[in-house]
């Protein structure tokens, strides 16, 4: 029934200025609008949607992933724009923060100003 539906991703907000700098500038994704309510931002194939909350209660996991082509080369852009890769002592992460999934995935994690968890991955 929704299966042709557009997908739009929800995270909150207490920072509204720097969450418009960190989708926007950091991770490169287009502006789209700002209606007092939420930052819209449009990636590839979904749009995500920065909604204003009065607080906030980040999740033990990771909202939002970006799937890439490299992901090195992804975690080194990154990187290079301030972005601190998170590291967890259940997963053996390489120098970059890297863990390898058994089925040869590759994920990276990473948070945003208001430290909702974030992602990118490769995968096979």
């Amino acid at each position: 029934m929704l299966g042709s539906a557009t997908v739009t991703a929800l995270v909150g907000t207490m920072k509204p200025e720097i969450a418009k700098a960190f989708y926007g500038d950091t991770l490169g994704l287009k502006f789209i609008s700002d209606d007092g309510f939420a930052l819209v931002f449009e990636g590839k194939n979904a749009r995500v949607r920065v909604s204003r909350v009065p607080g906030m209660a980040p999740a033990a996991y990771a909202v939002l992933a970006f799937e890439v082509a490299d992901i090195e080369k992804a975690v080194d852009g990154l990187t290079a724009k301030g972005v601190v890769f998170a590291r967890f002592g259940f997963f053996v992460q390489d120098a970059r923060g890297i863990w390898s999934a058994p089925d040869g995935t590759k994920v990276a994690w990473f948070h945003d100003p208001d430290l909702n968890l974030l992602s990118v991955v490769q995968h096979v």
